[in-house]
């Protein structure tokens, strides 16, 4: 894929600014695979599993009150601690997971490789903007699927906890948090290409 820019010049403070950052993110990427390693290991060790469960209100007693009496309450999550999870929800688990390391590697290395080639002085070129745009991708598509198999996975902890007998199946939707998620994606894209667009036009001037 041809690219069009212009090499420019970056201040110091500008690279070391960029350097620090893309530090933080490396970081944060290495703590979030390693949690997801650590979450697979225990999923696929045998014995009870966690799960994160969403509760539609349900009442429960919690000792909030005088002398640590139980005073009632209405859950909305709680971890469920299961032994024998279905075989659906075990694969709902993993695949979790493995859609959160890979979302996650998948931005980090786009954004990797962008900042590559803003320390070389190249901010907006049409490169840049497939690295933008698979990065918005990935975690637009990791915000939305994580949560959707994470409650796969909490129905089939009610359903083993209840022996069916307790109906719980909601699954939890963040409209707000997709339009967001979206709408970053969609702007960070569009930037790219308009300033990759303007670019390639004054140099054409030039």
């Amino acid at each position: 894929m041809s690219s069009s820019a212009t090499p420019g010049t970056l201040s110091r403070a500008d690279r070391i600014g960029v350097v620090v950052l893309v530090g933080v993110g490396l970081v944060l990427a290495a703590i979030t695979v390693v949690g997801a390693v650590i979450r697979l290991i225990e999923t696929l060790g045998g014995g009870r599993i966690e799960v994160l469960a969403e509760f539609a209100g349900t009442p429960a007693e919690a000792p909030i009150g005088v002398d640590g009496a139980p005073v009632t309450v209405a859950l909305d999550t709680a971890i469920l601690s299961v032994s024998d999870l279905p075989l659906a929800s075990v694969i709902s688990l993993v695949i979790q997971q493995v859609i959160l390391v890979a979302a996650v590697l998948i931005v980090a290395a786009m954004l990797g490789l962008l900042v590559l080639g803003i320390l070389r002085g190249i901010v907006f070129s049409a490169r840049h903007t497939v690295y933008v745009g698979t990065a918005s991708i990935a975690a637009f598509f990791g915000i939305v699927l994580y949560p959707f198999f994470g409650n796969m996975a909490a129905n089939g902890a009610f359903a083993a906890l209840s022996d069916g007998t307790f109906e719980n199946v909601i699954l939890t939707v963040q409209p707000l948090t997709f339009i967001v998620a979206a709408f970053v994606a969609a702007l960070a894209t569009t930037v790219f290409s308009v300033g990759a667009r303007l670019q390639r036009e004054t140099e054409g001037l030039v």
